[in-house]
């Protein structure tokens, strides 16, 4: 029998990253499999997965044809969740701003029982983020406003990609339309569960800047994320 947890990383030029993500994800939860969505990058992302697959078993490759967007790149991943037969799915960045040392917590309140998601949440007790601008903090914080007021989410963190999810409940959606292709799928994914009655929790996460590599997100993916948002809350879809 095969491992029944699977990690999604999305990836687009992050070579840097990739080789110590992977060590660190195995090193802290072994009983996984890891997908890395890669959206042919230039710097050698997807080689690098291709060549060290060869001897883990437990890792799988998704090549892409180019650059195609982060919300994308995690809904093919939860598809592929779904279509593989995995209990659980969790999605992380994939440049070291989520720590793996995080990944027992996630899963450990998933096997409680009752929940359909765990949030790794920065802005709840014990959570935070090291390294951010103020400029990026307020993105955050207005984006999250933004999803709390318009989609009516509860949860603190509605924008953090570091998440558990029951595949079970993702079968329920992941075969829907979805509006987003950035950052905002994180907003829409948890909007389209609550609208299925599913059941959310969070636990405190620390988020650190990665160290390598060019951050994708900007401006522009913050006004995106409230536009969807308000199509979203008024019209459902």
């Amino acid at each position: 029998m095969g491992n029944d947890t699977i990690i999604s990383l999305a990836t687009y030029n992050e070579r840097e990253n990739i080789p110590l993500m992977i060590e660190q994800i195995f090193a802290n939860m072994s009983d996984v499999d890891i997908l890395v969505v890669d959206d042919n990058s230039p710097d050698g992302t997807g080689d690098w997965v291709a060549e060290y697959q060869r001897n883990e078993v437990r890792l799988k490759l998704l090549r892409r044809s180019g650059k195609l967007g982060l919300g994308t790149a995690m809904l093919d991943a939860m598809r592929f969740a779904v279509d593989n037969d995995y209990k659980y799915f969790i999605n992380m960045d994939a440049d070291l701003s989520h720590s793996p040392k995080y990944l027992p917590l996630l899963r450990s309140k998933m096997l409680e029982g009752g929940y359909d998601v765990v949030i790794g949440s920065r802005y709840i007790l014990g959570g935070g983020i090291e390294g951010w601008p103020a400029v990026r903090r307020w993105m955050s914080y207005l984006v999250n406003l933004g999803a709390r007021l318009l989609l009516k989410l509860k949860t603190k963190d509605n924008s953090g990609a570091f998440r558990c999810y029951k595949v079970e409940s993702l079968k329920l959606i992941c075969n829907e339309k979805f509006l987003s292709r950035g950052y905002s799928f994180c907003e829409e994914v948890l909007f389209r569960l609550n609208k299925k009655g599913a059941v959310f929790t969070e636990v405190p996460i620390i988020f650190v800047d990665r160290k390598y590599g060019k951050s994708k997100i900007n401006k522009k993916e913050a006004i995106n994320a409230i536009l969807i948002f308000l199509r979203l809350g008024i019209f459902g879809a």
